[in-house]
C-alpha cells in the first residue's frame, strides 16, 4: 500500500543553518531517499517552494476564486512529500521517522486513497 509522508517544518530552521551544515543535511535527505529506493519503499519525493508562493483555488456556485499564500496561520508549513510503499501504517510510520526533516518538524503520514471503480 502507498503512504504519503507530508513534510512540515519551519523554514527558518534550514535558513538559519550554516551553509556546510545545510549541505550535509540535504545530502542526508537525498541519501535516505536512495536507501528507501534500494529497499523497495520509494515511489517519489519532491520539495516544494514556500507558502508565500502558494495560491488557493476555490470554485463556489460555478465561480472560481483564488487567494495568494501563505494560507496557514502557523510557523510550520508544508515543505514537500515522500510517497512510499509500505506493508501497513506501522511500517510507514517507521520509514517516515527516518526522514531527516522529522528532526526539524513533523512528518504527516496518510494512506493513499484506494479507489475501486467497480465497487
Amino acid at each position: 500500500m502507498r503512504y504519503m509522508c507530508i513534510v512540515h517544518f519551519e523554514p527558518r530552521h534550514l535558513d538559519d543553518m550554516p551553509a556546510a551544515e545545510r549541505k550535509a543535511f540535504d545530502l542526508r535527505s537525498m541519501n535516505y531517499d536512495k536507501e528507501l529506493e534500494a529497499k523497495g519503499h520509494y515511489v517519489i519525493a519532491e520539495a516544494i517552494q514556500g507558502g508565500d508562493s502558494a495560491v488557493l483555488v476555490r470554485v463556489r456556485d460555478g465561480k472560481m476564486s483564488t487567494t495568494d499564500g501563505p494560507y496557514m496561520e502557523t510557523k510550520e508549513q508544508m515543505a514537500g512529500f515522500v510517497l512510499i510503499e509500505a506493508r501497513d501504517m506501522n511500517e510507514a510510520i517507521r520509514l517516515a521517522s527516518g526522514i531527516p526533516l522529522a528532526e526539524l518538524g513533523t512528518i504527516e503520514v496518510r494512506p493513499v486513497y484506494q479507489w475501486d471503480p467497480t465497487a
